[in-house]
């Protein structure tokens, strides 16, 4: 391992024994916040020490094992010894490695994703629905909850923006990296020369915030639009305004919500996703301060970006953020993402392995 990195293992490893001494004093028993604080750290260190104190005695065998090559009698069976010892050693320190990365706080949470049509038109649209079904069939191999926060429908069918809550254990870890621009090449339905089309639809990943660190919203920051309803909803379209546009004049973001007849509950829904997006944007400019990862695996959902192509002639899906292409368009888009996210964790993570050489 490089000697940063056990620089900093053995740091933790003095910390570690330090806090077990702390957990016995007296003072620190009785003071429940002090205890409470110093037991969650000693437990989130633990795993971490304990294999390189494993590490350690590894380093040792494998000394102690050295000199044996040097009597002919145990020669071939030191020889076996080590090799045996040098696999358990390159094992350790890879999990070792994975274990000092750091963690998302917000891996845990549950998300919005928000799919728009981008470039095409109707085929934009409709596109941007099979996105939506795509990633619906997604959350249901995970058992997450998908709810429709807002919706604007194409007359042809999909949709110009869906905005939807998905809510289950990592679905923003798993989701995170689906942020950016989603590009279909087909021929349309509509196309009677044959010819083959291209079009794009954003996707745009936020995690949802805890209670505990939801952004504070100044209402005097807000132009709050209402007006009537359009799509489902029985006697109450077209004679309510119960439809609810928030715009946040110092960020300029724009939230609609019209699929709740009631006007409270549509204003709910809007500053929920309001006070999620500008969190997500302090956390992006935060993140992108950290040049250790390379930020384009977590895109922006912006529409410059371009995350992936869809072609449909060829079966064919490339991610053009990791050079991943593969022949199985067909079962991505009935919900078999991990095909692309698995290996994009992987490359995100390796990432950030090699950004542990830089520990001090």
């Amino acid at each position: 391992m490089n000697s940063s990195i056990i620089k900093k293992l053995e740091f933790l490893k003095n910390r570690y024994k330090e806090i077990e001494i702390l957990l016995t004093q007296k003072d620190v028993i009785s003071n429940q916040e002090e205890l409470k604080k110093l037991s969650q750290e000693y437990f989130k260190i633990s795993n971490v020490v304990k294999n390189f104190i494993c590490w350690e005695k590894l380093e040792v065998d494998l000394k102690n094992t050295m000199y044996l090559l040097n009597d002919p009698e145990m020669h071939k069976i030191a020889k076996d010894e080590i090799n045996s010892l040098e696999k358990k050693k390159r094992n350790l320190e890879n999990y070792i490695k994975f274990l000092l990365l750091p963690v998302d706080p917000h891996d845990q949470n549950s998300c919005f994703i928000e799919i728009r049509a981008a470039t095409g038109g109707d085929e934009s649209s409709i596109f941007a629905g099979e996105l939506f079904r795509m990633y619906s069939r997604y959350a249901e191999s995970y058992t997450w909850k998908v709810k429709i926060m807002n919706a604007s429908e194409n007359e042809r069918g999909g949709f110009k923006e869906i905005i939807a809550k998905i809510t289950g254990k990592q679905s923003c870890s798993r989701l995170k990296f689906e942020s950016g621009g989603h590009r279909v090449q087909r021929v349309p339905a509509t196309e009677s020369q044959g010819r083959i089309h291209t079009s794009t639809c954003t996707v745009a990943v936020i995690p949802v915030s805890p209670e505990i660190v939801k952004e504070k919203i100044n209402p005097a920051d807000l132009k709050i639009d209402t007006f009537r309803s359009s799509g489902a909803g029985g006697q109450h379209v077209n004679t309510t305004d119960s439809a609810i546009r928030i715009t946040h004049i110092p960020t300029g973001y724009v939230v609609e919500c019209q699929d709740e007849r009631s006007q409270h509950k549509n204003k709910a829904k809007a500053l929920s996703i309001l006070s999620a997006r500008i969190h997500a944007a302090k956390l992006q400019k935060n993140q992108e301060k950290n040049s250790s990862v390379r930020r384009f695996l977590l895109g922006s959902g912006e529409r410059s970006s371009k995350n992936r192509t869809y072609n449909f002639p060829q079966n064919r899906i490339t991610d053009h953020r990791i050079n991943l292409t593969i022949y199985k368009l067909d079962e991505v888009l009935e919900g078999k993402l991990d095909f692309l996210i698995n290996p994009i964790i992987q490359e995100y993570q390796a990432d950030m392995l090699s950004s542990l050489s830089k520990f001090k």
